[in-house]
C-alpha cells in the first residue's frame, strides 16, 4: 500500500470486514486491495494496536472489527495508520530558502493555508463513520442491483465488493 492511498485502503479493508460479518483471513484482504498478504498483515497490526481489529486464530479464523463501526470515525482511522499526508507538505522549502525573504514569505503563507485545510479536514473526517460509508456502499448496491435487475441483465450485478 502507497503511503498516499493508505487511508483509502484501510477504510476499504475494514468496510469489507464489516459487510462480511465475520472474520477475513489476510490473503483474502489483500485479493480485495490487490496488495500482498504481508502488507495486511502488518497493516492489521497496527489497527489491533490501536484497538480497531482483533484475530482470531484456527480454522475459520481471520481479521475482525472490534468496534461497533457507528463508534469509529475516519480520522480515528487516519491516526491509527498515520497517514497525514498534509502534514509532510508543511515545512518543505524551495530551491531559494536559505536567506530568501521572498521564499520565507511563500512558506508562511503556504504553512498558514495547510494548517487551515487540514484542520478543516480532521473535522470533516471525525463526523464520518464507518456505518456511514457502509450505508453509502449499501445505497450504492442496492442502485447497482436495482438498474441491472431493469435492464433486463440475465446475470446478477457484479458483486466483487459484495462480500
Amino acid at each position: 500500500m502507497k503511503s498516499k492511498g493508505r487511508l483509502s485502503a484501510v477504510l476499504h479493508a475494514l468496510l469489507h470486514m464489516a459487510h462480511r460479518g465475520g472474520p477475513m483471513t489476510s490473503e483474502e484482504l489483500a485479493a480485495c486491495l490487490r496488495t500482498h498478504p504481508v502488507v495486511v498483515r502488518r497493516t492489521m497490526a497496527g489497527l489491533r494496536e490501536a484497538g480497531f481489529v482483533v484475530s482470531e486464530r484456527g480454522h475459520g479464523g481471520g481479521w475482525v472489527l472490534a468496534r461497533d463501526p457507528a463508534s469509529v470515525t475516519l480520522l480515528d482511522v487516519q491516526m491509527a495508520v498515520g497517514d497525514a499526508d498534509g502534514a509532510a507538505a508543511e515545512g518543505e522549502t524551495g530551491p531559494h530558502a536559505d536567506g530568501c525573504v521572498i521564499e520565507q514569505s511563500v512558506q508562511r503563507a503556504l504553512a498558514g493555508s495547510l494548517r487551515e485545510a487540514e484542520a478543516l479536514l480532521a473535522k470533516r473526517l471525525g463526523e464520518v463513520t464507518l456505518a456511514h460509508l457502509s450505508a453509502d456502499f449499501n445505497r450504492a448496491m442496492a442502485a447497482h442491483t436495482a438498474h441491472a435487475a431493469h435492464a433486463g441483465h440475465p446475470h446478477a450485478p457484479e458483486a466483487r465488493h459484495a462480500v
